[in-house]
């Protein structure tokens, strides 16, 4: 069920978010269940809700906490920041991007706390999801040095930021250590467009040419599917490869 949006500060970003959660039933459903966090919760957080209430109709994923990070404020809002918060390095035509380190040290340790307040969380296998500008988020949280996440979802990753920085990000995290300990999910739709599905096709090159000890991959491709109608299938298909 969904339950009412609440609002939280971050001492990290000095920002008042807005939180959404889709909680199981705890009188069926007594928990812990694991919590996965969705990006642009404003936004997409009705897409994530809608996939998994699909998988669950069908038995196909445990009980889980959905939660969706928002702003109050949609997309080209001034109050949102995702462009910010979702980003590692600063480009110069957005002066306050690459905030992605602070906003990624919020939800580990100041909103997962928050929720396991709240509700009975299974904090060993939390997840973060997102979609385009919201994957460099996911990507961030997983190629740091000790990720506190173990399950990631990244959908047509923004891999075209400041010149493909994610991608330098990953080489630097492979160079430094090659075991990392988790389960990631890439997709994109074949109909995005070619500067997308080039950038991932060289993300999956690289990630195959250079693996990391522990990391369980899976990447997906949906025919018929651009960067705006990808969401749900990308969603759905994640969650169930992740926590089925």
């Amino acid at each position: 069920m969904t339950l009412d949006p609440f609002s939280l500060n971050s001492p990290q970003t000095g920002t008042d978010y807005r939180i959404f959660v889709e909680a199981p039933d705890t009188t069926a459903e007594p928990g812990p269940w694991p919590a996965v966090l969705f990006m642009d919760g404003d936004d997409q957080f009705k897409f994530a809700v809608a996939a998994y209430r699909e998988l669950r109709a069908s038995n196909a994923v445990p009980p889980l906490l959905l939660v969706g990070v928002g702003y109050g404020a949609s997309y080209t809002k001034p109050g949102n920041k995702r462009a910010r918060d979702y980003t590692g390095t600063k480009l110069p035509t957005e002066p306050e991007s690459g905030g992605a380190a602070a906003f990624v040290a919020f939800l580990e340790n100041t909103l997962l706390p928050e929720l396991a307040q709240r509700h009975p969380v299974q904090t060993a296998v939390c997840g973060i999801a997102g979609h385009s500008l919201g994957s460099l988020a996911v990507l961030h949280a997983l190629f740091q040095s000790k990720p506190v996440f173990t399950r990631f979802l990244a959908s047509a990753p923004s891999l075209w930021w400041d010149d493909r920085s994610p991608l330098k990000q990953i080489a630097a995290r492979r160079e430094n250590s090659p075991k990392l300990s988790a389960k990631l999910y890439l997709s994109v739709g074949l109909d995005d467009t070619p500067s997308m599905t080039g950038d991932f096709t060289l993300l999956e090159q690289q990630l195959g040419a250079n693996p990391f000890d522990g990391l369980e991959l899976t990447i997906r491709r949906f025919p018929q599917r651009d960067h705006y109608n990808v969401i749900v299938d990308a969603f759905r298909e994640g969650l169930l490869k992740l926590y089925a």
